[in-house]
């Protein structure tokens, strides 16, 4: 498919922004149809701007799925605030994404501010709707309208898939006409080794313990295809101290090992290949306040 010449077509970069843990990256994965943003239970997943591309006979939307906004601790906080605060003033429209179980937070208070400052339409997008009764709704909504005059108000599940295609569609009415800016098939702007290192932090993070988490980064250090069409990765975990390099390896390895076991599952459903998957552990100290590591580790903050 291609509609560079074709002078209804829409496209444009809409950014979703929203508290940690709203399920902007569920949202983003259910709409492109595959993962390319990793999804943990555990607040402050995603790190980088995230390129989710969607593209249908009428529009191009390119999702920018950003760090949710939090009161930073450390270095690596302060850059996860920057990239999530700059996304808005480069995009056609703001999905500011909340879940309905929480209700009103001091996080929303400082995030609407922010949008006040934008000229950009805003929608609010209410996730998480299956869990809640459809009566607690109404009230949820006069809450957030009362702040801020949203363009559109949406409620959705981005788990179930409830209201998606409705949301695509008034998307679709506020996007600019303009070029099919990637090619229909492309669905992130990530390189495949960005995704390979995402998906085995994920894996990480759903099986280690509280104090590991976010001291988590992965750098991958090799990854070829061989001749037999089998992807050859060598990937390091890096910590910040020995306890979290003890409980990443665990009992005999078998820590590592379950973490290799379901990365690899979801590697070779990325890549289309048999993947041999490497893991290493390594202790960096303190590496989230250090600015050499952190741009060593992908964190560079002149491309934001």
């Amino acid at each position: 498919m291609n509609n560079l010449g074709n002078e209804n077509y829409k496209s444009g970069f809409i950014s979703i922004i929203g508290r940690p843990n709203v399920g902007k990256s569920t949202f983003l994965n259910r709409v492109i149809g595959q993962k390319i943003a990793i999804m943990s239970d555990k607040p402050q997943t995603t790190r980088n701007k995230v390129q989710g591309v969607y593209t249908t006979d009428k529009a191009q939307f390119i999702f920018i799925d950003t760090p949710g906004i939090h009161k930073p601790k450390h270095k690596l906080g302060d850059f996860m605030i920057k990239v999530a605060q700059n996304t808005l003033k480069e995009v056609d429209l703001v999905l500011f994404m909340v879940n309905a179980q929480e209700g009103f937070g001091r996080g929303d208070e400082f995030i609407i501010e922010k949008l006040k400052e934008v000229n950009t339409p805003v929608f609010l997008v209410i996730n998480k709707i299956d869990q809640i009764h459809p009566d607690e709704l109404l009230p949820f909504i006069d809450e957030y309208r009362s702040r801020f005059d949203f363009d559109e108000i949406v409620p959705i599940s981005a788990l179930e898939g409830n209201n998606v295609e409705r949301l695509l569609e008034l998307i679709t009415n506020y996007l600019p006409e303009g070029p099919q800016y990637y090619p229909a098939d492309q669905v992130t702007d990530h390189p495949e080794r960005f995704i390979v290192s995402e998906l085995i932090r994920e894996k990480a993070l759903h099986l280690t313990r509280e104090e590991v988490p976010h001291s988590i980064a992965v750098v991958i250090d090799k990854m070829e295809r061989k001749e037999n069409d089998v992807v050859h990765v060598m990937a390091t975990i890096v910590v910040e101290r020995d306890s979290q390099k003890g409980i990443i390896i665990g009992k005999q390895g078998k820590m590592l090992k379950e973490i290799g076991k379901r990365a690899r599952i979801d590697i070779e459903n990325l890549l289309g290949s048999k993947v041999f998957l490497e893991l290493w552990v390594k202790v960096q100290k303190d590496w989230r306040n250090k600015l050499s590591q952190l741009r060593d580790f992908g964190f560079r903050e002149d491309e934001y």
